[in-house]
Parts: C-alpha cells; sequence; structure tokens
C-alpha cells in the first residue's frame, strides 16, 4: 500500500521544510512541492494558466502513484479550500493508496513571527503577513487531519504527522 500526504497550510506555516523532513524520515519516498508548478517570470494567476498548474501536479503526482519504486508520495501546497484538494484527490488513480489529508495549522503570532524572518531575509515581501494571516480560519473548515505547528519544530512536526494522520 502507498501513501500519498496531500499536505497543506498557509504561506509561511512551514509545509515545505516539513515535508523534505517527512520524505527524508520515509522509505522510498518523493516529494513535490506545487509552489514548484508556478515557479514562472512573469507570475500570473489566469484561469490558463491555473488549469496548467492542476494538471502538471496531478500528472506529477499520478506518475510518481505509478512507479513501482515509490512507496510514500509527499505533496504540500497551499490548499485552503476543501475543493482543491478534493479536484487533486478525484484526479489521483489512488486505488492500493491511503490519501493523508492534512493540514498545517498555527496561530496568528507565530505565523506573523514565521513570516517576518523570511521578510528580514529576503525570501518574502511584506503583503505576505496579511495574505497569510486571512487564511488561517479557512483551514479549519477543511476535512483533515489538523496539525498545530505554533510550538513544534518541523521535525516534531513531521513525526506527529507520520505517526498520527
Amino acid at each position: 500500500m502507498k501513501n500519498i500526504y496531500l499536505i497543506g497550510g498557509t504561506m509561511g506555516v512551514g509545509k515545505t521544510t516539513t515535508c523534505q523532513i517527512i520524505k527524508d524520515k520515509l522509505n522510498n519516498s518523493v516529494f513535490l512541492d506545487g509552489d514548484w508548478c508556478w515557479d514562472m517570470r512573469p507570475f500570473q494567476v489566469t484561469a490558463e494558466t491555473k488549469q496548467m498548474v492542476m494538471e502538471n501536479i496531478c500528472f506529477l503526482l499520478n506518475n510518481f502513484i505509478k512507479c513501482s519504486v515509490y512507496e510514500n508520495i509527499v505533496f504540500c501546497w497551499v490548499m485552503h479550500e476543501q475543493a482543491i484538494i478534493d479536484e487533486i484527490i478525484s484526479r489521483l488513480d489512488t486505488t492500493g493508496c491511503k490519501v493523508h489529508r492534512i493540514s498545517l495549522v498555527c496561530n496568528k503570532q507565530a505565523l506573523h513571527e514565521r513570516l517576518t524572518k523570511d521578510i528580514n531575509v529576503g525570501n518574502r515581501t511584506e503583503d505576505i503577513i496579511r495574505k497569510s494571516l486571512e487564511r488561517i480560519p479557512l483551514y479549519e473548515k477543511l476535512n483533515t487531519c489538523k496539525v498545530d505547528v505554533s510550538n513544534m519544530t518541523p521535525w516534531q512536526a513531521a513525526d506527529f504527522i507520520i505517526q498520527n494522520c
């Protein structure tokens, strides 16, 4: 049985770092960050680019599922709406797979501190704080295993996900 870890969370919550650790802790693992499919210049969010990104994500995930080498597929993205999660799952061949739906969440203070560190080193711009804080309540509505990472390191979050979600 293969495991597919779909890990969402608002920007700055620690998805990428946590997923890299999960990939390293599990045997025969592969990791895809949905943001890699948006790495374009100029960055344009249109109906066409949204469709392309979704198709690329699902194509890659399905190829990982089909590949006999991988037992664990780890995917992260800003999945703040149930429709996004449902669409991805509906496009995957999950036969013989266990799908783990997970949301990393944290309190406003912890998120603000994490984003401020990213801004200070030049990894993000100031406008990300408002956008991320506004999305926090959306994750509570999702049909996912919620992992509050406010007071966790990424290694603790990875261990918790592997053991509990």
